[in-house]
């Protein structure tokens, strides 16, 4: 299956353009990749998506937030507002600003629009990718043996170190002014740094597609430590209503079982 990205050569890619090929990125996903389809679980990841989303520069776009049903640690954007998340996130997200910070960090990169940009780079590129394997890791876990496949390399290419930083840096000026504290990003880290030394193997999507955590743990802090103490104090970093969300996901049937 082929995400047809024509008729965007020699010329930028508009935003109404960007959300049709998110658009059309996120019908294929959905149709392939184990979404869950829990109300309640997907009430709260859009309400909470949203309120980071709502109070960035690109306010106006139709967000669109969905979590994949694998526990490996992964997430991705698609251009025009299409986020999604493992379950694996979650279950590794002790408190809400965790799983904020992974939020943020994905919309970081579609408000600084950075898919686009590297479209724009390749424009004509025909170089098929397999953004389930790529991005969300479920083809180690057997889950998604069908592929699918997209027109343009750029649209899922993996990310700079540059766009990575500015994504994590986008993600902690979002979190503030949602009024989430951003120290989230940095356990985050932390916890997934701990992991990696004591389970490589369980991150490998992750760390093939983003720098080595201890890198951004510093970034991170050095970004958080330039903000007004009495600001932070005043922002949120757990809710009851994150507690029922992830007990929620918790209940629900395991993942499907990796085909060896």
């Amino acid at each position: 299956m082929v995400v047809a990205v024509g008729g965007l050569a020699g010329c930028g890619i508009s935003q109404q353009q960007e959300v049709q090929i998110g658009a059309q990125q996120a019908q294929q996903v959905n149709s392939q990749l184990p979404i869950i389809q829990d109300p309640t679980v997907n009430r709260y990841l859009n309400v909470l998506g949203d309120s980071i989303a709502h109070v960035t520069a690109r306010r106006d776009l139709d967000w669109h937030f969905y979590m994949v049903n694998t526990n490996d640690f992964n997430a991705f954007a698609l251009p025009g507002g299409y986020i999604y998340i493992n379950r694996g996130v979650v279950e590794r997200a002790d408190r809400m600003d965790e799983l904020a910070s992974v939020l943020g960090h994905e919309i970081g990169h579609v408000v600084l629009r950075h898919s686009v940009k590297q479209m724009e780079q390749m424009q004509g590129a025909n170089v098929g990718v397999t953004i389930g394997c790529i991005l969300t890791g479920v083809c180690n876990s057997g889950i998604a043996q069908a592929g699918i496949n997209v027109g343009a390399q750029a649209v899922f290419a993996k990310f700079s170190r540059g766009d990575e930083a500015e994504a994590d840096a986008a993600g902690i000026d979002e979190l503030v002014r949602a009024d989430i504290n951003p120290n989230g990003m940095v356990t985050m880290f932390e916890k997934l740094l701990a992991e990696r030394q004591s389970q490589p193997s369980q991150l490998e999507a992750w760390f093939t597609d983003h720098p080595l955590e201890e890198d951004r743990i510093r970034a991170s802090k050095d970004q958080i430590a330039k903000i007004n103490p009495a600001i932070l104090r005043g922002l949120t970093s757990n809710s009851t209503a994150f507690n029922a969300f992830k007990a929620r996901v918790h209940s629900l049937p395991p993942p499907p079982v990796a085909a060896r």
